[in-house]
């Protein structure tokens, strides 16, 4: 008998919740679906495997949506989402769906509300805050880190340079690293010396993979359930290491701040001589949101690793796949050596920020392989209100809209029938100017759109100039115009073997 009451309550409970959810379904009919979803669980059975079955998926899913005007739906079991890569829809939900998906918890418990993936409330505040540390002026300053970091970088090369292929990524992770803790926190940790002694990197490194899974992995998810899997103990020794660090960091520095300010003379405060010096942008966060008063510790702590995770990682992943294309197409490497010899020659000066203006041909490779091998491929979006958009297709609320960075920037219908291939020259403003605007977005697009762009630029463009400058990529010549490269998402889109290179010593005449 009880058992009938529940099979009775279970029943009037789906009817209700369908009919509630009615709007939904209906406008979700309207949307092709993949080829392969089935009842109740939807696409859930398509996004197992590896990182790389996953993200060869969500590959596929975008080129559907191509040959659907731009958008394709799933249901992952009762939650449903729109793929989408139309560049004028993309522009539409980027600008108005500024909510980031429920998806984004796994990240959040890592980093807390800092600035990427804080609820829309946090989010305002803290733009206005962080807005002001990103200005030209304070970036040039850091070119003089990147320079001495790349360096180290180059030297450490060395070791490898005659030897066979070798994974680059544990170099030029620690390089960024090293990078992003000097300009975020202040702080130099000497990840370069040894990349396998650094804690941080190591716990960083392996919390991305842990929140990966957690997000293709219905099992994983339910942090009850979570709990039972041997995951969660690297989970939490991870989050307590990189926490501990930061808040050591964030200490140290309001010590050093109130003693800087104790020992001031009245001039220093009259002249604000500290305005000339390289500050961090801890140093910055603190002084903008108000001092003793502003931010707390935790706040703090929130967007410094959001800036040190995003930073680390989105630079390396570009500068690991500029090397591997440069490999595979070495008339453009030789082109971009050329430009290089023609602003340093044969001397051996470190760069400074003027020389970064000059390597036009140097950044347009660098954009290329962004548009083909963007470090976030896909980015989650909440759509809270209903909204139609330019193309005419409605979306419901209560569903989520995957923005397709790869697939937009793929997309034949915007980027010409070469849109596969690297040609950089797309990049020449003549050639660029022609392209739908919103068809190229590597760092996203609208108001959450990423602050830190031009930062990632100079550090890519930095660390590559030291080590072109320096050594010959050697590679497999592609074939063909267009790069295969196996790849795989751990959060971002990274090579499957790691990025291997080889590298020769050049010689000093160009």
């Amino acid at each position: 008998m009880i058992l009938w009451y529940l099979l009775l309550a279970l029943a009037f409970w789906t009817v209700a919740f369908k009919y509630k959810r009615r709007r939904m379904y209906k406008l979700a009919a309207l949307v092709p679906g993949p080829k392969n979803e089935y009842p109740i669980i939807g696409v859930a059975h398509d996004l197992v495997g590896t990182t790389e079955d996953i993200l060869r998926t969500l590959q596929r899913y975008s080129y559907e949506a191509m040959e659907h005007n731009g958008t394709v739906r799933g249901w992952l079991n009762h939650i449903l989402y729109f793929l989408v890569v139309h560049p004028t829809d993309l522009e539409m939900i980027l600008k108005t769906c500024l909510e980031k998906d429920d998806l984004h918890r796994f990240i959040q418990k890592v980093i807390g509300y800092g600035g990427i993936f804080a609820p829309v409330s946090i989010w305002r505040r803290r733009r206005k805050i962080l807005l002001p540390t990103f200005s030209p002026k304070i970036l040039e300053t850091f070119v003089e880190v990147f320079s001495e970091q790349s360096e180290k970088l180059v030297s450490r090369l060395g070791e490898r340079a005659p030897q066979s292929s070798f994974s680059i990524w544990p170099f030029v992770s620690s390089y960024t690293l090293d990078s992003v803790c000097e300009t975020a926190m202040g702080v130099k940790i000497n990840a370069q010396s040894d990349p396998t002694s650094s804690p941080f990197l190591a716990s960083l490194t392996s919390l991305l993979n842990i929140v990966c899974a957690r997000i293709f992995h219905l099992w994983l998810q339910p942090d009850w359930l979570f709990k039972l899997f041997p995951q969660f103990n690297e989970h939490e020794k991870c989050i307590k290491t990189l926490h501990d660090f930061t808040d050591e960091v964030i200490e140290k520095k309001r010590m050093e701040l109130q003693e800087d300010k104790t020992s001031q003379t009245e001039v220093d405060h009259h002249l604000d001589l500290q305005d000339y010096q390289r500050k961090s942008f801890l140093d910055l966060l603190i002084k903008l949101s108000g001092g003793e008063k502003g931010y707390t510790n935790v706040e703090l702590r929130e967007e410094v690793m959001t800036l040190t995770i995003a930073g680390t990682d989105t630079s390396a992943v570009a500068i690991g796949f500029t090397l591997i294309l440069l490999g595979k197409y070495p008339k453009i490497q030789d082109k971009v050596y050329e430009e290089l010899y023609g602003v340093f020659g044969d001397s051996k000066r470190p760069l400074v920020k003027e020389d970064l203006l000059k390597l036009k041909y140097l950044e347009r490779v660098v954009k290329e392989s962004l548009r083909l091998f963007p470090p976030v491929p896909f980015i989650i979006r909440k759509i809270d209100k209903e909204i139609e958009l330019p193309t005419g297709k409605r979306l419901p609320a209560g569903a989520g809209a995957v923005i397709s960075i790869w697939g937009c920037h793929r997309n034949p219908e915007f980027w010409g029938p070469d849109a596969e291939c690297f040609d950089p020259d797309r990049f020449l403003p003549e050639r660029f100017d022609l392209v739908k605007p919103g068809s190229y977005l590597p760092f996203s697009n609208g108001p959450r759109n990423c602050l830190g762009y031009q930062y990632a630029l100079m550090s890519i463009k930095t660390a590559l100039c030291a080590i072109l400058r320096n050594y010959k990529i050697l590679g497999e010549p592609e074939a063909t115009p267009i790069p295969h490269i196996r790849v795989k998402l751990d959060v971002m889109m990274k090579a499957v073997d790691g990025y291997q290179v080889c590298l020769e010593k050049r010689k000093s005449a160009a």
